[in-house]
């Protein structure tokens, strides 16, 4: 984010007939409720994306993850998850925060509970309170929603709910709060958008998830083609055109900073594509469309840590960094063998590192102690979020496991998730494959 606050976020707020209430920015508003819905675009074309690379038996299953993340998350954040994540900071213990005054690892503000004090709030930027919480909740849906690529397939769907409501307020809120929301990296590492908080958190559960679970039935013996790569196309497309919101939107203003922004994730999608087609002609003689949309996330991915603070041709490096990457990362993964079946790990895991530690080089302000001490905090950033990720979601699968059980029994596994999880089929098919 770029506004890099102590706890509590954007803490000059008024409630309406109060005295010092800030004014409405009409423009500023319009533009962050335009950035809200593009956000919520790219569920559903994170949905496309994913059930297009799918078996045809699985394709309905793996939407309703994205779809359910929608439901389930959206409530939780409404509840306390807004509250945990941009309510004040509370201390460790003893006095004072911890580091003395930079905030705990979560934050908690009763009045935020159901968000239920801010129905009359303006914030400094001149928003309603409401836009902010409602924007900043896009963000905590599409993050679980990005770990079920890792494992899809293969997940019962009462265990996946269970696990993706416990890891949202347990890892994915307390990082918020670190990073955004008045925590002990607010205003150190720079995260604009969510490389950190987001990508690296979701990619390295991702890739705890895919080892823990196994690999599908059949894996890599059997043949399991993607059921529709128009599909995944078109998902891509959603997902490219959401993640204006998702970057430019997180500039929380209509100005200067959210050109910068938009620029940097347009140069960066494409230079990312452009540097997979260039991988993929080289070594295999041709260019692939899974290939091309491939490099068009790991380009979004890198550069959503950066985006407010790189000129256009340090994103554009970025990208054609990721792209190598993260190409580098799904070779590594084919060849140990393991399962991460939508690559999640490869792309966002891998892309999001890419884009935390790489942006220092590119940076268009030298920060205050300079690069080399700002990349110490991104190294920080990248550490806490990927440890914190790794155990917790280590911890959250075996409960989830050994409670309302995670992995699909084989002879559902066999079946698909679309017959045996839902009772459907995605393209009224009777013997889906």
């Amino acid at each position: 984010m770029t506004l890099q606050v102590t706890a509590p976020p954007f803490s000059v707020i008024a409630e309406a007939g109060a005295s010092a209430q800030p004014s409405i920015d009409t423009g500023t508003t319009a533009w962050m409720l335009v950035s809200t819905a593009l956000v919520l675009l790219m569920v559903p074309g994170l949905a496309m994306f994913y059930g297009g690379l799918v078996r045809t038996k699985n394709v309905l299953g793996t939407m309703m993850h994205s779809f359910a993340a929608m439901a389930i998350i959206g409530v939780l954040w409404v509840a306390v998850g807004y509250a945990i994540s941009f309510g004040d900071s509370v201390s460790l213990g003893g006095s004072g925060s911890l580091g003395g005054s930079v905030g705990g690892i979560f934050g908690w503000d009763s009045s935020k509970v159901l968000l239920a004090g801010i129905d009359q709030t303006i914030m400094e930027g001149g928003i309603p309170e409401y836009v902010f919480a409602m924007f900043q909740g896009k963000f905590a849906i599409i993050t679980p929603a990005l770990i079920a690529g890792a494992f899809a397939e293969r997940v019962r769907f009462l265990g996946y709910c269970v696990f993706i409501a416990l890891w949202s307020l347990l890892i994915y809120n307390p990082l918020a709060h670190i990073i955004w929301g008045g925590g002990f990296l607010t205003g150190d590492a720079i995260d604009f958008a969510g490389g950190t908080v987001i990508h690296i958190s979701a990619g390295v559960a991702g890739l705890v998830a895919a080892l823990y679970l196994g690999a599908r039935r059949g894996f890599p013996r059997v043949a399991m083609h993607p059921n529709n790569l128009v599909m995944t196309m078109m998902g891509a497309g959603l997902l490219w055109v959401g993640w204006f919101g998702f970057n430019a939107g997180s500039s929380v203003e209509s100005g200067l900073k959210t050109a910068q922004a938009l620029t940097a994730t347009q140069a960066a999608a494409a230079a990312g594509a452009l540097g997979w087609m260039i991988i993929e002609g080289w070594r295999h003689g041709k260019a692939t469309s899974l290939g091309l949309v491939s490099g068009i996330l790991a380009g979004l991915v890198a550069v959503t840590p950066a985006a407010g603070d790189v000129l256009p041709v340090g994103a554009m490096a970025l990208g054609l960094m990721a792209s190598a990457a993260c190409y580098g990362a799904i070779a590594v993964k084919n060849r140990l063998g393991y399962d991460d079946t939508l690559d999640v790990f490869g792309i966002h895991g891998v892309g999001g590192i890419v884009g935390a530690l790489g942006l220092t080089a590119f940076l268009r302000d030298v920060p205050e102690g300079g690069v080399w001490a700002q990349f110490a905090h991104q190294v920080t950033g990248v550490l806490v979020a990927g440890s914190a990720s790794a155990i917790g979601t280590l911890v959250l699968l075996v409960l989830v496991e050994r409670t309302v059980g995670l992995r699909l029994e084989e002879r559902g596994e066999l079946a698909g998730m679309d017959h045996s999880m839902h009772g459907e089929h995605g393209y009224g098919l009777l013997n889906p494959n």
